[in-house]
């Protein structure tokens, strides 16, 4: 039987062979030719539709595409460098080859298309051109095809000078600059002849990625970068020298500044991740409607009080400022003010907020939070403020000051973090190891900190950089109850047939005070490591050594936790303060990374008034709402001194601290010792110490938390005791 049906399929083989290449075609056909457009529609422009921003209430922030704007101009009224540039970043062979790169672009586009991953130089002139003007920005291989195929059938209708011509008066520049021309008008009020080497490269480094690289985008910094690759690329191809790139490279530009655009950081914040998303074209073209979760009335508030405040600090060598207001229960960005004043200068439009800034002492409380959660340290661990050095392997010693240059002998957890004590704060991280600390960061949502090799035990002083979204989202796992909520900006996005493309949905969205159990995100810490740092932060008593009790840190009737930052060299200044309900994150500094006057000594002259009043407007009107104490946590009296228990009553001054159930200290105090002294010089001594002149005395002997025994009073300075062992 199995013969009889071998015999009867090999009969069949021959005509398999030949409906093979049949169905093949009858596949390529349906699949790729079939819906193919002509190249005779190049120049023939597509009208595209507007894409519209809107905050949570519906107000308009900013049309992404208002109309159709674009003016052709011919190859021969474009100067030689632009199109140099052009083809320097874009297409070095582009007069070389047939309409694809056949080795190495060809390669790496397909990866790109397969794995989904945006690889640059892909893509000739001319398949850009075919993508742009003929076809979807969709990713796939089919539609990879249709370009290769119309790219060799554009060179063969069109010489290459027409080809490039095309090109430049059809890509993308940005916004409602499609073709140089307009590009040249929209970014520097000029016509495309009119432009310098250096603005040609700027303009040439857009079609790329005109949203990422644009100088009104969230990254303006990049079109800086964007533009000397392309200077480079020039002097490699022989089109200028060194020197010529170098002059271009200097050259400072005043932009032609957007209108008619609210709350600017934002919006290009919000373009870019729906860029990302979506994609270029259907982002500048597709006619969205975006919801995103900004109060457009909070925003306008914020960046008022943003410039109004910095405007008081220009005595201080203060010059700008940012804020951002949060959500931490569902990570939704109420308000982003990126600098005093987005259209001032081009230097206006960076964003502080997502640009990399030292923290200071800000990030303490993360380097804290780990030595409780791995139990390293409770509140009641007591560390020495004495002057302290630290081995360097090749390096000399660290040995850390204090921001107010004095020391505080003998302070417990609660107050070396509440008056931000930067000894302790050395000593924390000591215990927990750099390592630990770098590799805890991600899961708060620092991932600009990674390498533990970059780093020291100035970590913990703000000796990395770190975003303020970032740091949002890190204090959100205290306000959460130990949960991280990654920030978010977009509700909706709808296309132009009414289609829901995107909506964030939360079990807390819109909560003024959301419910733990409903809290989702990444667990980081524990709820009772979560509710000691938020108690310490909201513990006005715990700060006011160095701040004082009626500071700008203090909300009046409200619970709120709050921690500043100052780096050593006066550059960042930060504060970072939240309720269940708001997060704000304030910063006041120098966009050129230059210092700020030393008056801003105490950490809240600057950023802290901010701060403040960001958060009474906030708060205005809402419940005081404190961190849920778990029921794990428990209450013991300690005392005051070493942080261990009382041997008896009246036998030290005590006060109450919260503990995780089973931390509670089971040591003693037994502060009163007998120490061997040697008489004629006051040292202390070894016991069994041949031919000493010693005698026995007692002094009070505490045990730092790095487990080193001092004596406190063995010299009339308890800032200076004694090491015993």
């Amino acid at each position: 039987m199995r013969i009889t049906i071998l015999k009867k399929w090999r009969k069949r083989l021959p005509y398999l062979f030949w409906l093979l290449p049949i169905a093949l075609v009858l596949f390529s056909y349906l699949l790729i030719l079939k819906d193919l457009p002509s190249p005779t529609k190049l120049g023939a422009y597509d009208i595209p539709l507007s894409t519209k921003i809107y905050d949570r209430n519906g107000n308009l922030l900013f049309d992404i595409f208002a109309e159709e704007n674009r003016t052709p101009v011919a190859l021969s009224d474009i100067p030689d460098y632009v199109q140099q540039a052009t083809i320097a970043i874009e297409d070095k062979d582009f007069y070389r080859h047939g309409g694809i790169n056949p080795i190495g672009g060809m390669l790496r586009a397909l990866y790109a298309t397969i794995t989904g991953k945006r690889l640059q130089g892909g893509s000739t002139i001319t398949q850009q051109l075919v993508k742009s003007a003929l076809l979807t920005p969709e990713r796939t291989v089919t539609r990879k095809i249709k370009e290769i195929i119309l790219a060799f059938w554009v060179e063969m209708l069109y010489p290459k000078n027409k080809i490039l011509e095309l090109y430049l008066n059809q890509v993308p520049y940005g916004g409602t600059a499609w073709g140089i021309e307009t590009a040249s008008e929209k970014y520097f009020d000029k016509s495309v002849g009119e432009l310098t080497l250096a603005e040609a490269a700027l303009l040439a480094g857009l079609p790329q990625a005109p949203t990422l690289y644009s100088p009104y985008g969230a990254y303006p910094e990049l079109s800086k970068t964007r533009q000397q690759e392309v200077l480079r690329r020039m002097v490699e191809d022989g089109y200028i020298t060194q020197e010529e790139a170098d002059n271009a490279s200097k050259q400072e530009f005043t932009f032609k500044q957007e209108t008619g655009i609210k709350a600017p950081h934002f919006v290009m914040y919000v373009k870019q991740l729906l860029v990302d998303q979506f994609g270029e074209a259907l982002v500048e073209r597709g006619g969205l409607k975006v919801t995103t979760t900004l109060d457009l009335d909070l925003q306008e508030y914020a960046q008022t009080t943003v410039s109004a405040e910095v405007e008081k600090l220009m005595s201080l060598r203060v010059t700008n400022g940012a804020a951002l207001i949060t959500k931490p229960a569902t990570g939704e960005i109420l308000a982003m003010v990126g600098s005093t004043d987005y259209f001032a200068s081009p230097s206006g439009s960076f964003n502080v907020t997502t640009g990399l800034r030292q923290p200071g002492s800000s990030i303490k409380p993360i380097n804290y939070a780990i030595g409780i959660e791995n139990r390293e340290i409770t509140l009641a661990t007591m560390f020495l403020d004495i002057p302290s050095c630290f081995a360097n392997i090749n390096q000399p010693a660290y040995c850390p000051k204090n921001y107010d240059g004095k020391f505080h002998g003998p302070v417990q957890a609660r107050f070396a973090l509440g008056n931000s004590y930067n000894i302790p704060a050395v000593k924390m991280l000591y215990l927990n190891s750099v390592h630990t600390m770098v590799a805890s960061a991600s899961a708060f949502g620092l991932d600009t900190i990674t390498d533990p090799a970059r780093y020291g035990l100035s970590l913990t002083l703000g000796g990395g950089e770190v975003r303020m979204t970032d740091m949002a989202e890190a204090f959100s796992v205290f306000a959460n109850a130990g949960i991280r909520h990654d920030l978010v900006a977009i509700l909706k996005v709808i296309d132009k047939d009414g289609k829901i493309l995107d909506e964030y949905k939360d079990p807390n969205l819109d909560k003024d005070v959301p419910s733990q159990l409903l809290l989702t995100g990444e667990r980081v810490v524990s709820t009772e490591t979560a509710f000691l740092m938020s108690h310490i932060l909201l513990d006005n008593n715990a700060r006011s050594a160095a701040f004082g009790s009626g500071s700008s840190l203090v909300i009046p009737g409200h619970a709120v936790s709050v921690k500043t930052g100052t780096t050593d060299d006066l550059r960042d200044n930060w504060t970072v303060g939240y309720t269940p309900q708001y997060l704000t994150v304030t910063w006041v500094g120098n966009n050129d990374n230059t210092p700020m006057n030393q008056a801003l000594v105490s950490g809240i002259t600057g950023a802290a008034p901010i701060w403040n009043k960001l958060m009474h407007k906030v708060l205005e009107g809402k419940a005081d709402i404190w961190p849920k104490q778990p029921e794990n946590i428990v209450n013991a009296q300690i005392c005051e001194l070493s942080g261990l228990l009382p041997a008896g009553e009246g036998q030290c001054a005590v006060r109450t601290e919260f503990f995780i159930k089973g931390t509670v200290p089971a040591e003693v105090e037994n502060i009163k010792q007998q120490v061997i002294i040697d008489k004629d010089t006051s040292d202390i001594v070894e016991p069994n110490k041949p031919d000493a002149n010693v005698e026995i005395q007692e002094h009070q002997v505490v045990r730092d938390a790095l487990g080193t025994t001092w004596c406190l009073d063995c010299v009339h300075d308890e800032t200076k005791p004694i090491l015993i062992k």
